[in-house]
C-alpha cells in the first residue's frame, strides 16, 4: 500500500527545517500546537519569594451561574517573579468533570464537545482546587467576568481572592488586533490549542501570557500583572435619554438590563483617574443642561472585579 505524507514520521530536526523553509518564503504561517513542557519561553530561573498564579477556565451548561453549573473545570498553576512578571514555570495542573445533575443539552454538547457520559457520575476533586487556590496570589480568566461567578458559585474561596482578565485588561485594539476570542488571539502569535476544553483553554492562556505584545513590545503578563490592581470606576449612566444611546454605544457603554442585579442603565469602566472626565463627558454630550445627578458610580478592586459582587 502506498504511504501517504502524512505517514511518515518526521524528526524534530526535520520539522522545524520545513517550518523555516515554509516561513522563508512569505506565504505561510506555521501554527504551533502549545506545549507547556516543551516551551522555552519560560525564565526558569530560581529567585527569593515567587508567587504562584492560576490560569483557569470553565466550561459549563450555560451562561447563568445562577441556575446553570460548571461541567469542566481547567487549571494551570505557574510561578511567576512579581518584581518583573517573568514566568518562571509551570508548577501544577488540574482537570475535571463533574456531573450537573442533569442531562446536557445538544448546544453544550456541540460547544464544548462535552457528553453526557464524559460527565456521569463524575466529581471535582474540591480538596486538589482548593489547595491550588490557597498556595496563589492571583487568579487569571480569558473573560474573568464568566469564569469567576461560575467558580465562586461552586467554591466560594475563590472570591476571597485577586482576580484579572487577559480580555478586557488588556489594549487589544491598541496592538491592532481586533478580536479577542482565545483561539484567535493565539493564532496572531503562531500557537493553536482544542479549543473549548478547559484545561486546553487554561494552558493556551499561559501560552498567551508568555507572548509580547506586537505595537507597544510589552510582555502580555507584565501588562496585566501592571494593571490588574488598580482601582476602576463603574460609571453607570442611569436614566439616560433614550435617545442618546447611539452616542453611548460608541463612547464603549454597555447596557445592563438588571436581570442580574446591578442598575438597569448604559454603563462603562474606566481607571480611576478617568472618572472625572467621565463625568464631564456625560454632562456635556449626553444628561439635558449637564445634571448628572443621577449617575452611580461603583469603585471596584481585584478583590470584586468580575465577580456577582460587582453591581
Amino acid at each position: 500500500m502506498e504511504k501517504t505524507a502524512k505517514d511518515i514520521p518526521m524528526n524534530p530536526i526535520e520539522a522545524e527545517i520545513a517550518v523555516t523553509g515554509l516561513h522563508a518564503t512569505g506565504n505561510y504561517k506555521v501554527l504551533r500546537r502549545i506545549n507547556l513542557s516543551q516551551d522555552n519561553r519560560f525564565a526558569g530561573k530560581v529567585i527569593a519569594n515567587p508567587r504562584i498564579g492560576l490560569c483557569l477556565d470553565t466550561e459549563t451548561t450555560g451562561l447563568n451561574p445562577a441556575c446553570d453549573k460548571i461541567i469542566e473545570l481547567g487549571i494551570v498553576a505557574f510561578l511567576y517573579d512579581p518584581l518583573t512578571a517573568e514566568i518562571i514555570k509551570v508548577v501544577d495542573r488540574y482537570a475535571g468533570f463533574e456531573d450537573p445533575g442533569f442531562p446536557l443539552s445538544a448546544e453544550t454538547t456541540a460547544i464544548t464537545g462535552i457528553t453526557d457520559d464524559m460527565v456521569s457520575g463524575k466529581s471535582f476533586d474540591g480538596d486538589y482546587v482548593c489547595r491550588l487556590a490557597g498556595q496563589a496570589s492571583l487568579v487569571i480568566a480569558h473573560n474573568a467576568a464568566f469564569d469567576r461567578k461560575f467558580a465562586e458559585a461552586r467554591y466560594p474561596f475563590f472570591s476571597g481572592m485577586p482576580w484579572a482578565c487577559s480580555i478586557t485588561q488588556i489594549d487589544w485594539h491598541a496592538e491592532r488586533i481586533t478580536t479577542r476570542v482565545l483561539e484567535y488571539l493565539l493564532f496572531k502569535f503562531g500557537w493553536f490549542i482544542n479549543a473549548h476544553r478547559a484545561l486546553d483553554d487554561a494552558e493556551g492562556l499561559l501560552g498567551l501570557l508568555l507572548e509580547t505584545l506586537p505595537v507597544s513590545g510589552a510582555p502580555v503578563f507584565k501588562v496585566l500583572a501592571d494593571k490588574y490592581e488598580d482601582i476602576t470606576a463603574k460609571i453607570c449612566a442611569v436614566g439616560a435619554p433614550f435617545d442618546k444611546k447611539d452616542v453611548l454605544k460608541q463612547r464603549g457603554y454597555r447596557w445592563n438590563d438588571g436581570a442580574q442585579g446591578g442598575c438597569k442603565a448604559w454603563w462603562t469602566s474606566v481607571s480611576g483617574d478617568m472618572e472625572r472626565e467621565e463625568l464631564t463627558w456625560l454632562a456635556n454630550e449626553v444628561y439635558p443642561g449637564g445634571i448628572t445627578d443621577s449617575v452611580e458610580i461603583t469603585r471596584v478592586n481585584a478583590l470584586d472585579r468580575f465577580s456577582i459582587r460587582e453591581r
